[in-house]
């Protein structure tokens, strides 16, 4: 039997999670999905914790390579373009936001957040500020699409009973994203 890779764990443990959500997701499932013993993917993984982590970190592989801002860009069109990807990846997996919600950055995560920071930093914002802003949008995203990923699996007669209207997501996104670049703006005018 070959051994069993770290990476097809974690592609197999992401693909899982798109079938039953976070909440159906178990080592003896995914196991049973690898035909392995549950006790060989202890080998890459302590916890159900660890390889959670590990298949959040994957799942973030998109936004991770979106391109770092450059001198010349925008800030305003940066910040909401940043903060759209981070949204659009979330929404590419069945409990993403779940699955990342409580996760810390890892080394390379830091480089490219501190990269961001100095960024803002060198537009004008207070470092301390930029850190903010960019904390703030990424709590908003995950609330956002937490909540977008759970309006999914409501039942729409239910809204109609209780007199709710249908929620436009993404509008709702970008109406709250909008609220948050202002602010941003409103603080480097009173800099100015």
């Amino acid at each position: 039997m070959a051994k069993l890779k770290r990476e097809l764990v974690i592609a197999q443990g992401l693909d899982l999670l798109d079938e039953v959500g976070l909440d159906g997701i178990s080592t003896r499932l995914l196991a049973r999905r690898l035909n392995v013993e549950q006790p060989a993917l202890y080998w890459h993984f302590r916890t159900k914790r660890e390889l959670l982590s590990a298949m959040a970190e994957a799942a973030m592989a998109p936004h991770a390579e979106a391109p770092l801002p450059k001198p010349c860009d925008e800030w305003r069109e940066w910040f909401s373009e940043n903060t759209r990807s981070f949204r659009r990846t979330l929404l590419m997996r069945r409990d993403g936001a779940r699955l990342h919600a409580g996760t810390r950055p890892g080394a390379g995560d830091i480089d490219r957040i501190r990269h961001k920071i100095a960024f803002l930093v060198a537009r004008g914002l207070p470092e301390r500020n930029a850190k903010i802003a960019m904390l703030a949008a990424s709590h908003f995203t995950v609330g956002s699409v937490l909540e977008e990923q759970a309006h999914a699996n409501r039942d729409p007669r239910r809204d109609e009973e209780i007199g709710v209207a249908e929620i436009d997501c993404e509008s709702a996104f970008e109406a709250g994203l909008a609220l948050i670049v202002n602010g941003l703006d409103m603080v480097l005018m009173k800099l100015r």
